[in-house]
């Protein structure tokens, strides 16, 4: 399973990226993380991505599918501006169909706002 680990160490480099409310903007605290799948993915043209974008559960269906689109959007402009093929990124949205908490807190909401990297 060919995956990107944290150089130097086993550990795999986090594939999930979250978002402030209402925002589409990556964390600064995500980017030397994208820098590492950016150089995989590289480094392994052989490889793609689906990222796929998710919202909590306040608005309308129609706005979360389109704010889950800014956000994998948001995370495939900073891949591509790193050198990555668009060709090995596909982007989906489920807006807030696919809740990673079920929950109806603010942390809840926290962890709902994100984008998702799978490997393929």
């Amino acid at each position: 399973n060919n995956l990107p680990y944290v150089p130097g160490t086993t550990r795999l480099i986090s594939r999930t990226f979250y978002f402030g409310y209402d925002r589409a903007v990556i964390s600064p605290d995500d980017l030397a993380v994208l820098e590492m799948h950016a150089t995989f993915l590289r480094n392994n043209r052989d490889r793609s991505i689906v990222l796929e974008g998710h919202c909590d559960e306040r608005g309308t269906r129609e706005y979360n599918l389109a704010l889950g689109e800014r956000r994998s959007d948001a995370v495939r402009s900073f891949l591509t501006s790193a050198g990555v093929s668009p060709r090995q990124i596909e982007t989906v949205s489920y807006g807030e169909e696919r809740p990673e908490d079920s929950g109806h807190t603010e942390a809840s909401w926290a962890r709902n706002r994100r984008a998702v990297m799978i490997y393929r």
